[in-house]
């Protein structure tokens, strides 16, 4: 096996290029879609009334009494000029009791703005209809300000293990699901070089050698989850210890979901690899059949469709995603993720079955 391992390792030690390529992809398309680390995010505001300013200096201060982001008073040519050339993926256009949303992107952190600007003008709203039945409309709303602020009931939502309940976080989701779609890229170009070196003979020469046929698809596949589980660990790192990601408090049942997810991937290549008639036709099937797995999988946003929600669970992305998400977000323990985890060997033992048995069937 390991003459097998160490010649593919060569390989990649002499031209490292696509193993940087795909490390960097990951961290690059998590910050362009998810807006880079999660620090607070900055809202450019504007308005185009007769009275703008005062609009403005109103929803400035409403805007900014909560939740972690920043709204700034932007001039108007200005914020639209942002928009326009991409250097910030909304702007918000403020009426006298409305708003509207100035961007020329579908990102999820539209989506995530848009519910906090709706629910301070609805708040707003709704106040000023009780102020204006109100006899005196200035005290009843210090009145109903003052309420708010300190309110005579509260409630506080736990947990069911009764702590803190943590808040989805979209951008988390992004980063995990384009970490491990990057991920089955490079584990699918690895498990590849199967065919890659029967049609250069390589395969044949290795045949003759002291080298069993076991220990050759133990090489092959050894150094595919290999390469594979160190290209997402190394993308997790950086998230978690230098763009300040927060990934929960079990690092070390992260990298075990990774390490089954690498496993089962490998193995869902190898079926690939089996499905075709050699390189060529792996590599114009399996980088199309790939991207779509995150789609069906849900990683990008919720499914209601039953069947391709089943599809999507064929895949280990989904149970892998489930697992992450827990463990990052919700502090789950080895017992909430030993299923996805089962889940996820078993489609690796079957798709590794199958796989090889029709590598060997294609042999000739």
């Amino acid at each position: 096996m390991m003459p097998v391992f160490l010649a593919q390792l060569a390989k990649d030690i002499r031209n490292p290029a696509l193993i940087i390529l795909f490390i960097v992809g990951s961290v690059v398309a998590t910050a362009l879609f998810t807006g880079g680390t999660q620090s607070p995010v900055t809202i450019e505001i504007f308005s185009e009334e007769e009275r703008a300013e005062e609009i403005e200096n109103k929803w400035e201060s409403l805007l900014n009494q909560e939740g972690d982001m920043e709204f700034v008073v932007t001039d108007v040519e200005d914020a639209r000029d942002h928009v326009r050339q991409g250097r910030t993926d909304l702007a918000i256009k403020l009426l006298e009791d409305d708003y509207e949303i100035v961007t020329s992107s579908n990102l999820p952190t539209i989506q995530y703005v848009d519910q906090h600007v709706r629910a301070v003008f609805e708040r707003e709203a709704r106040i000023q209809a009780a102020t204006d039945a109100a006899s005196n409309p200035e005290e009843m709303r210090q009145e109903i300000t003052s309420l708010l602020e300190d309110p005579s009931l509260t409630m506080e939502i736990e947990s069911t293990s009764g702590g803190e309940l943590s808040s989805y976080d979209m951008g988390t989701q992004l980063m995990f699901a384009f970490t491990l779609l990057v991920a089955m890229f490079i584990i699918g170009f690895r498990v590849n070089n199967v065919s890659n070196d029967k049609v250069s003979r390589i395969w044949d020469r290795i045949i003759l050698s002291p080298v069993g046929k076991t220990s050759m698809y133990s090489g092959y596949i050894a150094y595919a989850f290999f390469i594979g589980l160190l290209q997402t660990l190394i993308v997790l790192v950086i998230f978690n210890y230098v763009l300040q990601y927060d990934l929960g408090e079990r690092f070390d049942l992260l990298v075990i979901v990774v390490a089954v997810f690498t496993f089962s991937m490998v193995s869902i290549a190898m079926l690939f690899t089996g499905i075709v008639k050699g390189p060529e036709q792996f590599y114009a099937l399996y980088p199309s059949i790939i991207p779509l797995i995150p789609l069906i999988s849900g990683a990008y946003f919720p499914l209601n469709d039953s069947v391709i929600t089943f599809i999507g669970d064929l895949f280990p992305l989904s149970h892998a995603l489930d697992a992450m998400i827990d463990i990052a977000l919700y502090d789950a323990t080895w017992q909430d993720i030993i299923q996805p985890i089962i889940i996820m060997i078993l489609i690796g033992v079957v798709a590794m079955g199958i796989g090889i048995n029709l590598v060997e069937r294609r042999r000739g």
